[in-house]
């Protein structure tokens, strides 16, 4: 697979994984909200570090690459790094733990910022010329 399509592929996947959430939200399963939501916004990590060469077999390897490579090199926003870092401790509780303490209230904010990790993802691949103006499709290599 090209490294066009796999990008294509990654933003996809985080696309739908939004989208996901909102239902799981609706249905008031906030755990697999929460974790679709992490999920969202690691596979737009990944896809960025991919666009630069880079990929990881951990969680925590993609989360600390993201910040060494964007975020303390400014090119995104340091809130960016503490949502992604946010919604990996949430989704550790929420796929771990029995007791559910998840509420609507955390998913919508998470939700939020999800969204919003994906824009700067999106527009920050659109600037690399790797993704052209609709939001998950890329060019061809």
């Amino acid at each position: 697979m090209m490294r066009a399509e796999e990008l294509r592929a990654m933003l996809a996947k985080a696309r739908r994984y939004l989208k996901s959430a909102e239902t799981l939200r609706q249905q008031h399963d906030y755990d697999s909200a929460i974790s679709r939501l992490y999920y969202a916004m690691f596979y737009a990590a990944e896809a960025l570090l991919f666009s630069v060469g880079l990929t990881f077999s951990s969680h925590r390897g993609v989360i600390s690459a993201f910040a060494q490579q964007f975020v303390k090199t400014k090119k995104l926003p340091p809130e960016t790094h503490q949502w992604l870092r946010e919604g990996f401790d949430k989704r550790q509780v929420s796929d771990y733990e029995f007791l559910s303490i998840a509420t609507d209230a955390q998913v919508i904010d998470l939700q939020s910022k999800a969204e919003r990790f994906l824009q700067y993802v999106e527009e920050m691949l659109r600037q690399s010329g790797y993704v052209d103006g609709g939001s998950t499709t890329t060019q061809s290599e």
